[in-house]
């Protein structure tokens, strides 16, 4: 008798690409899926951790999996994977674990998501638009952001396996994809330099990545040699950044080095896979999630601008308009960086549309802090908001550095006026639910 499996995803397009991937391992091994879920076998919960309620949401479904008996198939099995397993398996105390296990004592099995790896094709519902992930994880650590904890250090895929999954998407028929990553802008940083190499930008202190020849004074530093990834030729590692990066049709291209604050740099190859992409004949809407602020160079923003396949709609998170809250976020630049950058976007990319993520109710956010948010997105001309109320996030900076103090009575008061500014009055614009 064929095993039957059903997948719950909760969270973002990256949970659903994990799904698709999920759902093809089982295939892989026999199952089939089921309509419903109380008709499964197998229940497959793919969690989310970036909001308190999003958590909660997974416990409340594991309990009404055990308790409501007469709609359970005998000997079913539930299984947990994505961002909540993550953080287990990254707590090295054992302590979120732990308290998992405690919390669900009836969940079977806890799946790491990086066990299921990219060995099958992915089991899509869409037949048009494909979500293609090129990278995993995050080494921003702003100190709201519990992605570090549960998906680790941002590792790429590799650029011809990215290509090669675009390729198949067009020649089965499909007309979209969109890219995805925590953060796209830096793709490639650890295949042009090693993920070793990669500093993250918790750690302020030092360099950002080994053997820059720039120290954070701006002065010239002595720096050994090293040997890194195999796309670059053997030579000393700014030696290399300066003789290229080999792509996979035997392309020499130099890595786009982006700039922070004026002293901080990566290498990306992000602007290249996008036009690549572009390419591909029967691919006619290229989109990417997710960007960051501090690292849209302006050679994609060239790639985005002539290229006419590339989604004229960007999200680009904000999360405040205050620069006091923003340094307390650890997010690496200052609200006029950020105005300054879109009127940039605007004036290279026409029929440009600027999406957000917005947080009220930081800690210690004030009055003031909140009106200068206010200020910001009547200036920044945004078509939609992913507007939050702050949810204090295990293992965080903030959660350990700051105290959750404003009200939720004032966090809801300014979750409603943000929504009155930007997303009520668009509601009724048919660009709005894409």
């Amino acid at each position: 008798m064929t095993t039957s499996y059903y997948i719950v995803t909760f969270g973002c397009a990256q949970n659903v690409s994990d799904s698709q991937r999920i759902a093809a391992m089982l295939e892989s091994r026999g199952m089939k899926a089921a309509k419903k879920l109380q008709d499964s076998d197998h229940v497959i919960i793919n969690t989310c951790m970036i909001r308190e309620k999003a958590e909660n949401r997974v416990y409340g479904l594991v309990n009404n999996l055990t308790k409501n008996k007469e709609q359970r198939t005998k000997n079913r099995k539930i299984i947990l994977t994505g961002c909540m397993v993550g953080m287990a398996v990254r707590d090295k105390t054992g302590k979120f674990l732990k308290l998992l296990r405690k919390r669900l004592p009836d969940v079977d099995e806890f799946l790491p998501i990086e066990e299921v790896g990219f060995d099958h094709d992915p089991i899509r519902t869409d037949r048009i638009h494909g979500l293609v992930p090129v990278s995993n994880g995050c080494n921003n650590f702003c100190t709201f952001c519990v992605v570090p904890f549960t998906r680790g250090r941002e590792i790429s895929r590799p650029y011809d396996e990215v290509l090669h999954e675009c390729w198949e998407l067009a020649r089965l028929g499909y007309k979209k994809v969109t890219l995805l990553g925590m953060n796209v802008n830096s793709y490639g940083a650890d295949l042009v330099v090693g993920a070793e190499n990669i500093q993250v930008l918790r750690d302020i202190g030092k360099t950002y990545f080994l053997n820059s020849s720039i120290s954070h004074s701006g002065k010239p530093k002595a720096r050994p040699e090293s040997k890194v990834d195999s796309g670059v030729t053997d030579v000393p590692q700014n030696d290399k950044l300066m003789k290229g990066y080999k792509l996979p049709n035997g392309r020499i291209v130099k890595p786009i080095l982006v700039k922070h604050l004026n002293r901080l740099r990566i290498p990306t190859l992000f602007p290249y896979l996008l036009e690549d992409i572009c390419k591909i004949t029967g691919i006619e809407i290229v989109d990417f999630l997710s960007s960051n602020p501090w690292d849209f160079s302006d050679e994609l923003i060239e790639v985005i601008a002539r290229n006419p396949k590339i989604s004229r709609k960007i999200h680009l998170p904000v999360q405040s308009g205050s620069n006091n809250v923003l340094k307390r976020m650890n997010r690496w630049y200052t609200a006029e960086q950020y105005l300054a950058l879109i009127l940039k976007l605007k004036s290279k990319i026409s029929k440009l549309r600027i999406s957000t993520d917005i947080i009220v109710g930081f800690c210690e956010e004030s009055e003031k802090e909140f009106q200068e948010t206010v200020d910001l997105v009547k200036r920044a001309g945004f078509y939609k908001a992913y507007i939050a109320m702050y949810s204090d996030r295990p293992m965080t900076a903030a959660h350990k550095a700051f105290k959750d103090n404003v009200e939720h009575k004032i966090k809801k008061e300014r979750f409603e006026i943000l929504e009155k500014l930007i997303n009520i009055p668009n509601l009724k614009d048919p660009e709005f639910k894409n």
